[in-house]
């Protein structure tokens, strides 16, 4: 597949996930506008560490990335953007696409989930008990995490959300971006859980 990509520091975009966006940048609302002409897809990717010096230019990405699909957008008298993106797949880039374009074009491959040959319950459980003590240290409501916990899903998706809504770390949701196991992703994400519960109570 041939997608436009919007590149963000220190942000993950992971499928089953809406994101939010406000466009600003000259090329980025090129890419916007000739979105909604097309198919209104884009990829959204991460800047690797050091793409300051580069950054109006063509700074390294990293290779996964999530793409997704413009469901809402709202045109300000500016000429900026406010954009609603929903996730939906995991990509991984192939090569930069040369292009007359203000933004930048790529050729990826989709990537698809592996998924778990045996009962994951335990996992989820793990993950669900530790949302449940997270938002009680953090004086949250117990419901705050209703939508991406909610039975019926399929277990990468409650990992997904999860993760997009949780984890502060950009590293560690990069790395949870590229695990395409199911079983491993939810075992990182509860591990990652019990390690910010560990630090929540060890600041207090």
């Amino acid at each position: 597949m041939v997608l436009p990509i919007f590149p963000l520091p220190d942000l993950t975009f992971f499928p089953h996930t809406l994101l939010p966006l406000h466009v600003f940048e000259a090329r980025y609302r090129a890419l916007v506008i000739d979105a909604l002409a097309r198919d209104r897809r884009l990829s959204i990717v991460g800047l690797l560490p050091g793409y300051e010096a580069t950054y109006a230019g063509k700074p390294a990405v990293h290779r996964v990335a999530g793409a997704g699909e413009i469901v809402s957008w709202e045109r300000l008298p500016t000429g900026r953007f406010n954009i609603l993106v929903k996730g939906t797949a995991r990509i991984r880039i192939e090569r930069e696409v040369p292009s007359d374009t203000l933004y930048r074009i790529v050729r990826a491959e989709r990537l698809e989930e592996i998924l778990p040959a045996t009962d994951v319950s335990p996992a989820l459980r793990a993950v669900r008990g530790a949302c449940a003590e997270l938002l009680r240290a953090l004086e949250r409501p117990g419901n705050l995490l209703e939508q991406a916990l909610a039975e019926g899903q399929a277990p990468g998706a409650i990992a997904d959300r999860v993760a997009a809504a949780v984890l502060p770390d950009p590293a560690l949701r990069q790395e949870l971006l590229e695990t395409l196991d199911v079983r491993h992703r939810l075992e990182r994400l509860s591990a990652a859980l019990d390690d910010l519960l560990r630090n929540l109570r060890g600041r207090r």
